[in-house]
């Protein structure tokens, strides 16, 4: 059986690849593998984004749980991040969240945390879906779990964000744009109670329109309202607000590797910033490793994939790190990416210099950067083919200290990313198509018999 779990969790068409069985069989086995703890019965907080699809996966996935003998606490439609926060909060011994984040309204998907909120390394991922296939006793009568709704999850989420806020936000108009999502109640309140005024768009789930034309991968919309209602900035979240991506008061994108900088001095001004270091992937722009490097802060790199930077930010013992898509993690105050959190961070740098989001964001030049995606090829023998290599070091050499070059194969198709950032987006386009087509005829996988 091939692997279950993809960088993610369980992700896929809801009511196809996730099923309310396969919802059901994931939460048994959760349960026999997580819930195996201290000499108590033990408990797990579950929660969902606004998706129709969560409905019924969230009651299969609950009615699981309890099967098996594990105390439900159902904290209904809240942020990933609130989840998380609430399984640590709450002492419960493990969370799940089901939700597809970023992808359209048809997909769905079921993740969980482990004690203390944190996301499950890959070995108890796999000892889940192995506990699926085996045989198990069934408890009974008083031994059966039992479902409690937590009302007041959303309420103690907020307080959480408010007291790790530095400066309240009074004076700033901030445009929030919930992406019809997971935060369509809790951001635009919590940026009210930080003392914001507060624009909301996207923010009428209604099950089908999670993602549709709103939030972090459209951006479009949220630069519109910000122009029109004059705000400072714009904050927008995706499907289940682990993600956050800005807009300034000229309806200007502010990305993930921007927001990560302005965060960075911030943290490093209030000697906050441990070791000095930001942890980043490969994909971060090369603007953000020049920008840190003339402010003293030292970037480490990751493989893609927060769970990476969450990895090396826990091992390193760091507390910022994130990706250029906006998933940022304050470690200080979140064991995973919040949208919420970054978008509160952001406007409190804001409001606590007096200087325009433009400004603070100016703190490093975005490199012009191609990428393009190389179909039909054999990525696996991407790192032993000596003609690409070749390729890329010619490349290296002709870039010099003006970009730089990145190859790596995607996790789920037969494709080879090649990214290039150069000084122009001329120069940039062009090594990136030279690059490609020798994966291309380097790679290509041999045509079907």
């Amino acid at each position: 059986m091939s692997r279950l779990f993809g960088t993610d969790g369980v992700r896929g068409l809801a009511g196809v690849d996730i099923t309310a069985e396969l919802a059901l069989s994931l939460a048994t086995a959760a349960a026999r593998v997580l819930g195996d703890g201290p000499d108590r019965r033990a408990k797990a907080v579950v929660g969902r984004d606004p998706r129709a699809s969560g409905e019924f996966l969230s009651a299969a996935v609950v009615a699981g749980l309890a099967s098996a003998g594990i105390d439900v606490y159902d904290v209904g439609v809240l942020p990933t991040p609130a989840v998380a926060y609430l399984t640590a909060d709450t002492g419960a011994d493990f969370g799940v969240m089901l939700s597809a984040s970023h992808n359209a309204m048809p997909d769905n998907g079921i993740k969980f945390f482990a004690r203390g909120g944190h996301k499950l390394p890959d070995d108890v991922e796999d000892r889940i879906q192995a506990a699926m296939d085996e045989p198990w006793t069934r408890p009974t009568g008083p031994d059966v779990g039992r479902v409690h709704t937590m009302d007041d999850g959303a309420t103690r989420y907020m307080s959480h964000l408010l007291k790790a806020l530095p400066r309240r936000l009074d004076g700033l108009k901030v445009v929030v744009d919930a992406a019809h999502g997971a935060a369509s109640e809790v951001s635009p309140e919590i940026f009210r109670l930080a003392g914001a005024e507060v624009v909301t768009i996207g923010a009428r789930p209604d099950g089908l329109n999670i993602n549709d034309g709103y939030g972090s991968t459209h951006l479009e919309r949220l630069q519109v309202a910000v122009l029109a209602q004059d705000a400072d900035l714009g904050i927008a979240h995706d499907g289940d607000a682990d993600r956050c991506l800005a807009v300034d008061a000229e309806g200007t994108e502010i990305d993930g590797d921007q927001i990560m900088a302005v965060l960075a001095l911030d943290l490093l001004e209030r000697g906050q910033l441990a070791q000095d270091t930001l942890v980043a992937t490969v994909m971060s722009n090369l603007g953000l490793l020049n920008a840190m490097k003339e402010h003293g802060i030292q970037v480490e790199q990751t493989a893609v994939g927060d769970r990476y930077v969450l990895e090396r930010m826990r091992e390193g013992r760091f507390s910022l790190g994130g990706e250029q898509s906006g998933h940022v993690i304050l470690l200080e105050h979140g064991t995973t990416g919040d949208g919420v959190l970054t978008g509160l961070m952001l406007a409190s740098r804001v409001a606590a210099t007096g200087r325009s989001l433009a400004d603070l964001a100016a703190v490093m030049t975005r490199m012009p950067q191609v990428m393009i995606n190389v179909r039909d090829v054999d990525k696996n023998a991407l790192g032993g083919n000596a003609t690409v290599q070749a390729a890329v070091a010619d490349a290296e050499r002709d870039l010099g200290d003006d970009g730089r070059v990145l190859l790596r194969k995607s996790g789920t198709e037969p494709v080879v990313r090649v990214m290039v950032e150069a000084d122009t987006a001329e120069r940039a386009e062009a090594v990136c198509e030279r690059l490609v087509e020798v994966v291309r005829s380097e790679l290509a996988l041999a045509p079907a018999v």
